[in-house]
């Protein structure tokens, strides 16, 4: 049994490693030899009175592994300048994150790893996202126009390099020292030319791949700035409305969830698809109301999804004038799975991660 720190995970993790991988998985799933559950999200009361606790799951198999990444959050909704919310998140304190991935053998049922879910979080989605761009983008995209400037708008710079000969990119979020330092980083790290610039508007008109990767709870794109053969996707579930869609021409979501109208399941309160809420009456109200998400009601997404592309049963890009927009959520457990196995093996052959006795985790006592 391994205990794989984020500092493992940082060393040995490549995006182009992640995007190979998943895109196996998400392939395997579509021929039924791959499999997930939604993820899901438990609320309840917290001690602090504007927040609310957040306890989450998600599951997958895929290539001989199963895991579950498990978090624990506090979570809050601050205010915006325009009156919008945000999602904030914390454990414990402000600053501190908690959340842990475990990683078993099927062929076995033996446990093999505890991971820091804090880079391959990073890392799958950013490589997820660029699996949307690898098939779905222009193939002569040479822009990109982000909004946000966090951890996941990095990799998801760096996917889209990855599968894109990317000449420059433009970032915009709202506090200023944050997407100065953001441009200067990822050109270095990547060595094109990123410029801050002040204006959502201004990092999406004309960008060959557009990216909004916020902590938004309300729509952060119009549809007046896309364009003739944009790419366009996202991080949260809020981050475009349905007038968004409404111009693109090819809609693509990473995965559907449907199947899951039960007594007590609340849709859409946050960044959670699916919860399950505890609390008084007066409790709750700490809660943001729920939303209608883009393309269908609660995370019930109404459109056709990866499986269906790269089976047929749904056309991907057909002419490089279309617009194109690829919902990057869903799919969490495949990207745990296929992306936690691929780490157990790197850290294995390299023996960077620290041992601990499998025996501690067996147990003679039959549940």
């Amino acid at each position: 049994m391994l205990f794989i720190h984020n500092d493992v995970a940082h060393e040995l993790l490549t995006m182009k490693d992640c995007i190979e991988v998943q895109d196996r998985a998400f392939r395997d799933e579509a021929l039924g030899t791959a499999t997930q559950k939604p993820r899901s999200d438990i609320y309840a009361p917290c001690d602090l009175t504007e927040g609310y606790y957040r306890g989450g799951t998600v599951e997958g198999y895929a290539n001989g592994y199963f895991a579950v990444r498990i978090k624990s959050d506090i979570i809050t909704w601050p205010r915006t300048a325009d009156g919008g919310l945000n999602e904030d998140k914390h454990c414990i304190e402000p600053g501190t994150y908690c959340g842990l991935v475990l990683l078993y053998a099927t062929a076995t049922g033996e446990p093999l790893a505890m991971i820091n879910d804090g880079v391959i979080q990073h890392m799958r989605v950013g490589a997820s996202a660029a699996l949307g761009a690898r098939y779905l983008a222009r193939e002569d995209a040479r822009t990109v126009g982000i909004l946000g400037s966090g951890g996941m708008a990095r990799t998801y710079l760096d996917g889209f390099c990855s599968v894109r000969d990317i000449e420059s990119a433009r970032v915009f979020s709202p506090t200023q020292a944050n997407r100065e330092r953001f441009a200067s980083e990822m050109s270095d790290r990547l060595g094109i030319p990123v410029e801050p610039v002040n204006s959502p508007e201004e990092s999406v008109r004309g960008a060959d791949i557009v990216a909004t990767c916020t902590s938004s709870m309300s729509p952060t794109l119009k549809p007046e700035w896309l364009s003739k053969g944009q790419h366009v996707t996202i991080l949260g579930p809020s981050e475009v409305d349905d007038t968004v869609l409404a111009v693109c021409d090819v809609r693509i979501a990473q995965a559907t969830e449907g199947g899951l109208e039960a007594a007590g399941i609340e849709r859409g309160i946050g960044h959670s698809a699916v919860s399950w809420v505890a609390g008084t009456e007066e409790e709750r109200r700490r809660l943001p109301p729920p939303k209608k998400r883009a393309g269908g009601t609660g995370s019930a997404f109404t459109l056709p999804d990866f499986a269906d592309m790269v089976t047929g049963r749904a056309e991907g890009r057909t002419s490089p004038d279309q617009i194109t927009f690829y919902r990057n959520l869903g799919n969490q457990g495949l990207q745990f799975a296929s992306v936690g196995g691929l780490l157990y093996e790197m850290a294995m052959a390299a023996g960077s991660a620290r041992a601990l006795p499998t025996e501690w985790f067996l147990q003679d006592i039959r549940d």
